[in-house]
């Protein structure tokens, strides 16, 4: 085949919570998925990132893998959004983030992302019933009175697998048609790009099947789990000693509310101090506590050394930004 089939994706200037955005770009002659396809231009007036007498944004390719929906050679393009001048632009949270990166180079940072996630159909969470039973036997569950969403899960995990995303599994959450998919362990920006490409596949699959994903963070109201995206994060200190991990939830505290501020729409919402969550005016942490803001894994405990799950960011977080933030607090305490 002499062309391929590019899809270019990015996130939008749509606030509180950028919305993902893609289109199609016809390339000749073919690309390797090694090379680094042509920057390309949109109208930013229509994504909340430009005004009208001024629309033109560029997209500018900054991670490429296989494209599992479309197959063959075909690429999925994730791109930063770029200023016609060649500046960032100003929704453009990853540019910040490789800069962060790569100022703190040297302590190797890792991230295993947990993005939890809410089917919906006909505008409730999939599987809800008029007379639903209380939450308790949907977590891991197994059966079709527990279960509901699971070949999507599937689909999407087969789906990330052939894309050469670094998803290390999923599992059925704690309220009906809410699942889990985690992405890692590996560098930043780099486990950012996979979970917005993760993101973006599931949501492209659930499309097929008529369904729609939500990230909320509270995304049915009442006695019901929320929907976060827990952080695990590891520096080199912390793969050598127990004590930089204690440090690094230390160094946590110390900027809890500006993490608070910038770990996703509606965080107040799900972290009310109930539902396995640490209320959001409160900062602790903790051995094995998943009440806590910030959990000390039991085996890193044992082993005195490893890394420790930040439980606050929302399911709805922009992972740059977590990712930015968890990097300054830890590498600069």
């Amino acid at each position: 085949m002499s062309y391929i089939k590019a899809e270019y994706i990015w996130l939008d200037g749509t606030r509180p919570t950028a919305q993902i955005r893609s289109k199609t770009k016809i390339i000749k002659p073919l690309h390797s998925i090694k090379a680094r396809p042509p920057i390309w231009g949109f109208d930013g007036s229509s994504t909340n990132q430009a005004p009208g007498d001024a629309s033109d944004c560029v997209l500018s390719p900054a991670y490429v893998c296989a494209d599992p929906i479309r197959g063959g050679d075909d690429l999925l393009v994730l791109c930063e959004v770029m200023n016609t001048d060649g500046t960032p632009h100003e929704s453009n949270t990853r540019h910040a983030c490789a800069e962060t990166h790569e100022a703190h180079r040297e302590q190797q940072m890792l991230f295993g992302l947990e993005q939890e996630y809410t089917f919906f159909k006909d505008d409730r969470p999939l599987g809800f019933t008029t007379n639903q039973k209380e939450q308790g036997d949907f977590y891991c569950g197994v059966g079709a009175d527990n279960i509901f969403g699971r070949a999507i899960a599937e689909e999407h995990m087969g789906a990330c697998l052939l894309a050469g995303i670094d998803i290390s599994g999923i599992n059925a959450e704690v309220m009906p048609g809410q699942w889990e998919f985690q992405v890692g362990a590996v560098g930043s920006p780099r486990v950012a790009d996979q979970l917005v490409i993760a993101r973006w596949l599931l949501m492209r699959i659930a499309e097929k099947h008529g369904v729609t994903v939500s990230f909320a963070g509270k995304p049915a109201a009442g006695d019901w789990n929320g929907a976060g995206c827990h952080a695990n994060v590891s520096s080199l200190d912390m793969r050598r000693s127990y004590a930089a991990c204690v440090d690094a939830c230390v160094a946590l505290g110390e900027r809890a509310s500006h993490h608070i501020e910038n770990y996703g729409h509606g965080i107040e919402e799900r972290l009310t101090g109930k539902h396995e969550t640490c209320s959001y005016t409160e900062f602790r942490y903790g051995v094995s506590d998943r009440g806590a803001s910030v959990r000390i894994p039991w085996q890193v405990e044992r082993e005195q050394k490893g890394y420790i799950e930040d439980r606050r960011p929302n399911a709805n977080c922009d992972p740059y930004v977590v990712t930015r933030l968890l990097t300054e607090a830890i590498c600069e305490e």
